[in-house]
């Protein structure tokens, strides 16, 4: 069975199958912060998608970072590294790429296991 929450015309924000949870690609909802701001926005958004899926980002499998411009990889490095589990640290893929609003300056898409929690 498949789960999809927050489901559109386009897309779902989170899809649930096997035990593993797919989110979408997820953007700043204020895009008028630098790019530390908008990587800490991004990162709570997926905290909350993740523990609605019962689960957390030590539990992340494989993470894809798009950022708008690769000259503010070191910002958006200092809120991942404030943020990622340091026991837990998940594979990475970052890449620049032309996001579909110019004013977000990251997108990222997180693929995590699920657990039971207790």
């Amino acid at each position: 069975m498949i789960q999809r929450f927050y489901v559109s015309n386009r897309l779902s924000e989170m899809a649930i199958h096997n035990n593993v949870v797919y989110l979408a690609g997820q953007v700043p909802e204020d895009s008028s912060q630098n790019m530390y701001q908008q990587t800490q926005q991004v990162l709570s958004t997926i905290d909350n998608l993740l523990a609605e899926a019962k689960t957390d980002k030590h539990h992340i499998l494989m993470t894809q970072i798009f950022l708008a411009d690769m000259s503010e990889y070191d910002e958006m490095n200092r809120a991942w590294d404030e943020w990622v589990s340091i026991t837990n640290a998940p594979p990475r893929a970052t890449v620049e790429a032309k996001l579909a609003n110019p004013a977000w300056k990251v997108e990222i898409v997180i693929t995590a296991a699920c657990y039971t929690q207790d």
